[in-house]
């Protein structure tokens, strides 16, 4: 049987937990698999664009695990009532094939996400950061303050968005965390003034240059979050030139990335490298570090892999039968007679 864990199930698990550990513990999980990245078999995802939005498929595996991320980007849907990303995923065992998890990755994705940046800014932000600018305030800046709030020692986040409602739902969910200030700004420019980290993640699919080099102040670490697709980007491409720039994964960052802007012979820094130790990040406090994250899903491996192992010890979701069980592997035919997968199911529950 295949455990299957939907949106209550999942949202229960956080609770359980508690959005704070559930983001630390998935952040040292994701970084494990990082360090131990010449183990995967990858591949940039597969991606149908429209000019609304995009579907991608992302797969990963080791020798043991297969990992399979479905998700979605249409900008437009919050004006339908819909979020702009939603996405599910399968863990499979490689030996078998067998599908062993299938689970909402909606808000899975929005945790993995900030853990992954939380991961990254570990690594590459000066130690002492205690002021975050947070461009972009829709279903993912919470997780993002939060991460940084409870694990990296942010004390204030500035925080800005051209459409005002999204601020204060922004405030109103961060109201219950007294130690953090939130300080609202009229302007990008306002917001990432004296900022130690700046994130930026906005959804519009468009060349849009959020931070500008002005803006960039010597020693800044910066978390290019929404730009992760052709025609989709946040940073002057002058941002980048003037800064060390760490990627996931490069082939697919050269596409999707803030980086399509420049040469393919632009340097780049593999952030495995850097978590391997075998690769220096940042290089001095002045030195200006840009995260230019396009999401790759070894962070949804890492994910996956997380929630079935809680999901198991808490005793949460449901066993399905996602594939056929029968004493009889080479009579498939027989389920397309009445009441054989009743007889089936019956058998195995």
């Amino acid at each position: 049987m295949t455990r299957f864990v939907d949106v209550p199930t999942m949202s229960r698990l956080v609770q359980e937990l508690g959005a704070p550990r559930f983001i630390g513990e998935l952040a040292d999980a994701i970084r494990a698999d990082f360090v131990r990245w010449e183990d995967f078999e990858k591949s940039a995802r597969l991606a149908s664009h429209s000019p609304v939005g995009v579907i991608e498929l992302m797969p990963v595996s080791d020798a043991k695990t297969y990992a399979f991320k479905y998700v979605n980007g249409h900008p437009g849907n919050t004006a339908r009532g819909m979020y702009t990303v939603m996405a599910f995923g399968v863990l499979a065992d490689v030996d078998t094939g067998y599908p062993v998890l299938l689970s909402e990755l909606t808000l899975a994705t929005a945790l993995r996400t900030c853990a992954t940046s939380l991961m990254a800014s570990r690594a590459l932000a000066r130690p002492d950061s205690r002021r975050m600018a947070l461009i972009g305030n829709g279903a993912q800046s919470e997780f993002q303050a939060l991460a940084f709030h409870s694990h990296l020692g942010i004390e204030e986040v500035v925080v800005y968005d051209i459409d005002p409602r999204a601020t204060d739902k922004l405030v109103r969910n961060l109201s219950v965390y007294p130690d953090l200030k939130v300080i609202r700004a009229g302007s990008v420019a306002e917001a990432v003034r004296g900022a130690d980290i700046v994130t930026t993640v906005t959804a519009d699919k468009a060349y849009a240059t959020i931070i500008t080099p002005e803006m960039v102040e010597p020693g800044m670490h910066i978390n290019g979050i929404g730009g992760d697709c052709p025609g989709k980007t946040e940073l002057h491409a002058d941002v980048l030139r003037g800064a060390r720039v760490f990627v996931e994964y490069e082939p697919q960052t050269r596409v999707e990335g803030d980086i399509q802007q420049l040469p393919a012979d632009f340097p780049v820094v593999d952030l495995w490298r850097v978590l391997a130790g075998s690769v220096a990040g940042r290089e001095s406090p002045e030195q200006v570090t840009v995260f230019d994250s396009v999401g790759f899903a070894l962070e949804d491996y890492s994910a996956l892999r997380y929630v079935l192992a809680q999901a198991e010890q808490h005793q949460l979701g449901e066993h399905i039968e996602l594939v056929p069980s029968t004493d009889d592997p080479k009579d498939l035919f027989r389920l397309t007679r009445k009441g054989s997968s009743r007889a089936v199911l019956r058998k195995v529950g």
